[in-house]
């Protein structure tokens, strides 16, 4: 049951959690722009969502919190439909599970190009944004390595936990790569080559007894 007063039918929480979400989305413009800042302003965030300052503090600490919160949003967007891509996945055909996968991120990344940006291509400048993407690498790490341990029955070893990271980090790059225009292909071509990439490493580490 909903608490607080009601105000063109919307309860106290929903207009707040409203303000909230577009305080994120404004945040995500801004940093996830081709020119994107490496640091948030209050003023500035708020100006993007449409705001007066006074909102932002019933949500956020400091900006330091809505970058972290920024980016924390990027990243479950793109780990809970990368998921859901997998587990829709024709069951034990493994190259449709990789396409799968990198199909998604492609797509996501594609479709709106600032969650790119934000977990890929943002300056390592601001140590907020920093500490996030170290963490969200390994967390991308080790659901990489679940699934090969749950699709391909590969025991967990140094070598998996290396591979996973190597395919993390790669694919960051890539992302970067053809975000910016380096890699002048377009989504599906990347699509293709990323997953044989993928398909290579899973073959080569189910053949290597050490792994």
């Amino acid at each position: 049951m909903a608490t607080g007063r009601l105000y063109g039918g919307r309860a106290g929480e929903e207009r707040q959690a409203a303000r909230r979400a577009a305080l994120i989305e404004a945040g995500l413009d801004l940093l996830g722009a081709a020119d994107g800042e490496p640091t948030l302003t209050v003023r500035g965030v708020c100006k993007r969502a449409g705001l007066a300052s006074r909102y932002f503090y019933e949500s956020f600490a400091d900006r330091d919190e809505l970058t972290g919160a920024v980016y924390d949003h990027a990243v479950q967007r793109i780990a809970e439909s990368t998921l859901a891509a997998v587990m829709g996945a024709q069951p034990g055909d493994d190259r449709a599970i990789v396409r799968a996968c990198v199909e998604n991120i492609v797509r996501e990344i594609g479709d709106d190009p600032r969650l790119g940006r934000m977990l890929f291509s943002v300056s390592q400048a601001n140590p907020q944004l920093a500490k996030r993407r170290l963490e969200s690498s390994r967390m991308f790490a080790g659901l990489v390595t679940a699934q090969a341990e749950n699709i391909y029955s590969i025991a967990h070893t140094p070598r998996l936990d290396l591979a996973a990271h190597y395919v993390v980090g790669g694919l960051a790059q890539v992302m970067t790569a053809w975000l910016d225009g380096t890699v002048p292909l377009d989504a599906g071509d990347v699509v293709d080559e990323c997953a044989e990439l993928l398909l290579t490493m899973s073959a080569q580490l189910r053949q290597d007894p050490e792994s």
